[in-house]
């Protein structure tokens, strides 16, 4: 047991396992303006223009997004609303404060014409810069390789601030990898083994996805994905147990989160939706086999960890649904919860790979819900095939015979030639 990684393994935890209110693209935007504004030490009233940069995969997931608080879709809202209520220092929730006299003069900007959003010309998968004009005045923020990363800062044209591009202690985090030696044998050690103490931080991602899943149960929020299997079960067109379950509460989620609701997700690799999907199916999972609060606390861990291990090597965003690799993380976390070992991990695993590699990112939206419930889906069916020693071999597809070196395969799918698809995805949607 290789207990050297176990501090790294917290430290990325606690730094891709954060609260997040709001789809994370069109929230970097408002971060930036919101940044912007701080700079300029202006109100709304003094704002004349903003300009909004993002890379093609900011675009892509921030074209057709219901922006928290605000019943809008769109980066030109998620601009407009960080620069007039944004709070510059609460990162992925700068939008928490926002009410609707702000929602209204954020329109009101739209309304004018004084935002515009292009697509810049940047190799930054994940880019956002933001310009806010006054009368005689601007400051620019660009935000860029992770959704709250302040790559530079130019007041009035000169540059007054620049990250600093070696790998120090403030900035390694942000783009090192930590797992470069590690295993899912060692995430499945740690998880299991680490004091409960060290790890009973993420607790809250029950806590937050819970309480999100239950608004979206609630409320009329995006397609109703959770909300219809629940209305089918009352009609006696689905029955009830594990699985009906694991979608329904996990759909709403999303279902919330892609819908608005002013509650934060907790999110995973810098998304919500990850985050969701890494959660809800091992939260309902626990509480089908009345599982302790340790156990929770266990399945949490090793399917967050095991989800940003999986994700760490693909790249920040891409065609490939973030989903699908969060919920092969909640699948370690199920297969464990039901008496599972490292070997049934590993074949769930392999068997998710083997039936939903492929699932295209065609942009963050409502429907995201439903992507997100079919992944669930594939856990729960991956995990009860795996408790009977039945799973996706090495002999099949891109399914290795090893769990790391699938993980691997599939990131190769993501970073190579899912690069074209991402971008005839983007051409489709920008000019449908």
């Amino acid at each position: 047991m290789k207990h050297t990684f176990w501090p790294a393994f917290i430290d990325v935890v606690k730094r891709d396992v954060v609260p997040a209110l709001g789809c994370t693209e069109p929230v970097s935007v408002a971060l930036a303006a919101a940044i912007a504004v701080n700079k300029l030490n202006i109100n709304y009233q003094n704002i004349s223009a903003i300009n909004v940069q993002v890379s093609a995969n900011l675009m892509k997931n921030g074209m057709g997004v219901t922006v928290p608080g605000t019943g809008m879709v769109g980066l030109e809202i998620a601009a407009a609303a960080g620069a007039v209520a944004g709070d510059s220092n609460a990162q992925l929730e700068v939008l928490k404060n926002l009410t609707a006299n702000d929602v209204a003069i954020a329109k009101n900007m739209l309304d004018q014409k004084m935002v515009t959003v292009s697509v810049a010309n940047v190799s930054n998968i994940l880019y956002s810069k933001v310009t806010i004009f006054s009368a005689d005045r601007s400051a620019s923020v660009t935000i860029a390789n992770s959704h709250t990363h302040v790559l530079a800062i130019e007041e009035d044209g000169i540059t007054t601030y620049i990250a600093d591009p070696q790998p120090t202690s403030t900035t390694k985090s942000i783009t090192s990898n930590p797992f470069t030696d590690a295993s899912a044998q060692d995430i499945f050690d740690f998880a299991t083994q680490a004091p409960l103490a060290d790890i009973a931080f993420i607790k809250q991602a029950y806590q937050l996805n819970n309480d999100l899943s239950i608004e979206g149960l609630e409320g009329n929020y995006g397609l109703q994905v959770g909300a219809t299997f629940k209305r089918s079960m009352e009609r006696g067109l689905l029955a009830g147990g594990l699985l009906t379950d694991v979608l329904l509460r996990t759909a709403a989620a999303s279902d919330a989160r892609m819908g608005g609701a002013m509650k934060p997700a907790m999110s995973n690799s810098g998304s919500g939706n990850q985050g969701i999907a890494a959660t809800m199916p091992v939260v309902v999972v626990a509480e089908f086999i009345n599982a302790d609060d340790e156990q929770l606390i266990r399945a949490l861990m090793l399917s967050h960890l095991m989800a940003i291990y999986i994700k760490s090597y693909q790249n920040k965003l891409s065609a490939l649904c973030g989903a699908t690799t969060a919920s092969m993380g909640a699948v370690a976390g199920m297969t464990w919860l039901l008496g599972g070992d490292i070997k049934q991990i590993s074949i769930a695993i392999n068997s998710m790979i083997g039936d939903i590699a492929g699932m295209i990112c065609d942009g963050a939206k409502t429907s995201c819900a439903m992507k997100v419930s079919s992944s669930a889906g594939s856990a729960v069916k991956s995990a009860l095939m795996a408790l009977d020693g039945i799973g996706v071999t090495g002999n099949e597809g891109i399914v290795a015979h090893d769990v790391d070196s699938t993980i691997r395969n599939l990131s190769m799918l993501a970073n190579g030639s899912m690069t074209q698809t991402d971008m005839q995805i983007l051409d489709i949607m920008i000019n449908k």
